[in-house]
C-alpha cells in the first residue's frame, strides 16, 4: 500500500475520534507486515488518562485480528500538520517493529514526511 492512500485512511478514521475534551481528533493506519492495514482513532475520557491515542487503537486492532509485526504507522489529525506520536505510542510501536523497520508517516502541508522509529525513538526501552 502506498504512503499516501495511509494518510487518506488516517484522515477517514479521525472522523470518528471521540474528542469531547481536547478536541483534537487524531487517525492512524497501520501497515503490518502481512500487507493488511487497520484504522483507528483517538478516543477520550473524562478521566485523562484513560484516553486512548489513534495510534495505539490501531496497533491495538491489528494485534487482535493476530498481527505481530507492523511496517508502517500513518498518522493524521486535521487540527495539526506534522502530527507526531506520544511518547507512550512510540514505545508501543517500538514492540511490534517488523524486520523492515517501522516507518512513520506524517502529513504536511507538501504532502508527507517518512521518518523512522529509530529516529523518532533513539535508544528505546527493551527487555
Amino acid at each position: 500500500m502506498k504512503y499516501e492512500e495511509m494518510i487518506k485512511l488516517a484522515a477517514k478514521a479521525s472522523e470518528n475520534a471521540y474528542v469531547p475534551y481536547s478536541k483534537f481528533p487524531v487517525g492512524a493506519c497501520v501497515l503490518a507486515e502481512s500487507g493488511k492495514v487497520y484504522t483507528g482513532c483517538n478516543f477520550e475520557n473524562s478521566s485523562y488518562g484513560m484516553t486512548i491515542c489513534g495510534e495505539r487503537n490501531a496497533i491495538g486492532t491489528a494485534i487482535a485480528a493476530g498481527e505481530r509485526k507492523i511496517r508502517a504507522v500513518a498518522i493524521y489529525s486535521p487540527k495539526m500538520k506534522y502530527c507526531v506520536p506520544c511518547g507512550a505510542c512510540r514505545q508501543v510501536m517500538s514492540e511490534f517493529v517488523s524486520s523492515e523497520g517501522l516507518d512513520i508517516i506524517l502529513k504536511t502541508d507538501d504532502g508527507i514526511v517518512v521518518k523512522t522509529l529509530q529516529e523518532m525513538l533513539p535508544d528505546s526501552f527493551e527487555l
